[in-house]
């Protein structure tokens, strides 16, 4: 019985003393914590969990944009985070910072490692400048001119097989797929020397399968840093879905690039540049291996995304498809025509491209930094160290405040000489690719890939878009949209 009796002491002591916790953690997040006077769910200032919750729902990018629109420019998304949503606070964030101040750092709380070794989107402070360096050796422009020919042969292998595909009579395809298996080949021939012959096999690589799993995995684990004590649960049960896949994922990536850099070849990939110079302070083989599968999702979901996305608006907005088209096939004769060079100089397509990175971001949510030591301003307010602070896309982007009409696709707001109503729009707020020195090393490389994949299909098909796709922009996000098929009919002009 004494020992009974001691058994409920403590489980009482226990419940008292968390209680006692949590009442304080309430207290001091609403009345006496530095971010108390910013505006925001009451919920989301208490606790964590409303931001873990949203997250797991993939509703993250959506509820941001309805905070927003409730409570203003700047709104608290946790007890200890902030996001903005002006170009000021972009800049300060994610800019170049003044001699002598502090950089804000990317959130450890919200960034994972791979299992195979460091790569540049985690790398500190101290290797990060080294790992650019070397990295961009892959993406200049003279390595982009080299490169051309590798990413035509898959742009025209697509055309080839979209057009073995009306001749079959199968010529309604989804096309979320047909570009998933284009910028996955080109990539994945740019990054370890050899495609995943999706387009040939009309199907997806168990490689590239485990990449998407991948990415879905990363947003769960960022629960683990909010709430390491749920770790042991959550990793158990995410193990044999999601885990097991991960690990899997970055074996392969891991084997493909052992293949690579022990294979001696002419052939203008990203690697040929990089092992060129990599010198004593290049390097490691685990940070190339790191990185290569860093550039895997980063070089082929992302782009394959934004071409999804504006298919669907353009099949959706008849008189700017019909603009486009006749811009493309007015520039070109023939399709041999359609190089990086002569599509690039396209004004309007440009200005489509522009529209639909504004609509449908491929990252639409939140990339936060940390408040370096001392503080720093955002916005022209003083925020303290340690404060999680970010810029969300797709709220920021779908702002009435930073945009006209800012739910409309409007591609005519990007050219020179706008309409008056779109005088005002702060088109420096849009930064798909990032800001700053930490900014994406390959958005000449996408920017190109876009231009000639959408000018080639544009100039080989008229699209229609199927009725059972007529919202297929209602998508749910984990870190990238998770996005349906996308049901267009085909029909060549030749």
């Amino acid at each position: 019985m004494a020992l009974l009796e001691i058994l409920k002491t403590v489980a009482w002591s226990l419940l008292l003393a968390i209680s006692v916790w949590l009442l304080h953690s309430v207290l001091y997040n609403i009345i006496f914590h530095p971010l108390r006077k910013f505006p925001g769910p009451r919920l989301a200032a208490i606790s964590n969990l409303p931001f873990v919750y949203w997250s797991f729902k993939g509703v993250l990018h959506s509820r941001i944009k309805e905070l927003h629109d409730q409570y203003g420019d700047v709104v608290r998304i946790k007890p200890n985070a902030l996001d903005y949503r002006t170009p000021g606070a972009l800049k300060d964030i994610y800019g170049h910072r003044k001699q002598g101040t502090g950089t804000f750092i990317k959130d450890p709380g919200f960034y994972t490692e791979s299992t195979t070794g460091p790569h540049i989107l985690v790398a500190s402070e101290a290797d990060h400048p080294r790992m650019r360096r070397l990295l961009l050796h892959g993406f200049s422009e003279k390595a982009m001119r080299e490169q051309e020919s590798i990413v035509q042969e898959y742009v025209d292998l697509l055309i080839k097989k979209l057009q073995g595909e009306v001749a079959s009579s199968r010529d309604t395809v989804d096309m979320t797929r047909w570009y998933n298996y284009t910028t996955f080949d080109l990539i994945g021939d740019l990054a370890f020397g050899e495609p995943f012959d999706c387009l040939k096999e009309n199907r997806y690589d168990e490689w590239v399968a485990l990449t998407f799993k991948s990415a879905l995995v990363g947003t769960y684990m960022r629960t683990i840093h909010v709430y390491p004590w749920l770790a042991f649960l959550i990793i158990k049960v995410m193990m044999k879905h999601l885990m097991n896949p991960r690990i899997k994922y970055f074996q392969k990536s891991k084997e493909k690039v052992q293949r690579r850099i022990h294979t001696q070849t002419d052939r203008p990939d990203f690697w040929s540049y990089v092992l060129r110079y990599n010198d004593e302070r290049g390097l490691r083989e685990n940070e190339i291996e790191g990185n290569a599968g860093m550039l895997i999702i980063a070089g082929s979901e992302t782009t394959a995304t934004l071409l999804s996305g504006c298919t669907f608006y353009l099949l959706k907005n008849p008189d700017v498809l019909q603009k486009l088209v006749e811009e493309i096939r007015g520039a070109f004769k023939s399709m041999d025509e359609i190089t990086f060079l002569a599509v690039s100089h396209l004004k309007y397509t440009h200005a489509v491209l522009e529209e639909s990175l504004r609509l449908y971001p491929p990252v639409p949510g939140i990339l936060p930094r940390c408040v370096p030591e001392g503080g720093a301003f955002i916005d022209g307010t003083f925020i303290p160290q340690g404060t999680s602070v970010s810029v969300a896309h797709y709220s920021t982007y779908h702002s009435s405040s930073n945009f006209a009409d800012p739910d409309s696709f409007i591609p005519e707001r990007w050219l020179d000489n706008p309409d008056a109503r779109f005088s005002a729009d702060k088109r420096d707020v849009l930064q798909p690719f990032s800001y700053g020195p930490r900014n994406c090393l390959g958005k000449n490389l996408a920017y190109a890939e876009m231009r000639v994949i959408l000018a080639k299909v544009l100039w080989n098909f008229d699209l229609s878009l199927q009725p059972e796709c007529a919202n297929w922009n209602q998508q749910l996000s984990f870190t990238f949209w998770s996005k349906g098929p996308l049901m267009v009919k085909l029909k060549p002009r030749y």
